[in-house]
């Protein structure tokens, strides 16, 4: 019983934080365990942003494979949403600019800029994640 989707977003946040300091085999594995817990109730929108999150702790170990759970569904979401496109812009434009692939940050940055102008919500949550 509770909120699931306020217990969505707090696994969200929380593991946005987790990039701050903590040991990154921890992050990777509660990064894991969100993106199964979204994915058994179905909270595709908030896997696949977790799915980034969970993307960005790999590069940063060393592995460089794709998250588990692809499914026709959510990359429909991924290329419909405005929203999800923005913040897996922003976050592909992020990881790009940290491991120096400039050439891929423009490309991600110029895509992020070009439909951030419609998702100020998701924009401002980006912005906020990685102020702190």
């Amino acid at each position: 019983s509770g909120d699931i989707m306020q217990a969505a977003l707090n696994i969200l946040l929380r593991n946005s934080i987790l990039l701050s300091g903590v040991n990154l085999q921890t992050a990777h594995e509660k990064c894991a365990e969100s993106v199964d817990f979204m994915y058994e109730r179905k909270m595709l929108i908030f896997m696949i942003q977790m799915r980034g999150i969970l993307r960005v702790v790999l590069k940063l170990i060393g592995i460089d494979e794709k998250p588990k759970y692809e499914s026709a569904e959510g990359e429909n979401i991924l290329t419909t949403n405005s929203s999800v496109m923005t913040s897996s812009y922003f976050q592909e434009a992020y990881t790009s600019f940290m491991f120096r692939l400039y050439d891929d940050t423009k490309h991600y940055t110029e895509k992020y800029l070009a439909c951030a102008v419609n998702t100020w919500a998701n924009l401002f949550l980006q912005h906020a994640l990685h102020a702190f």
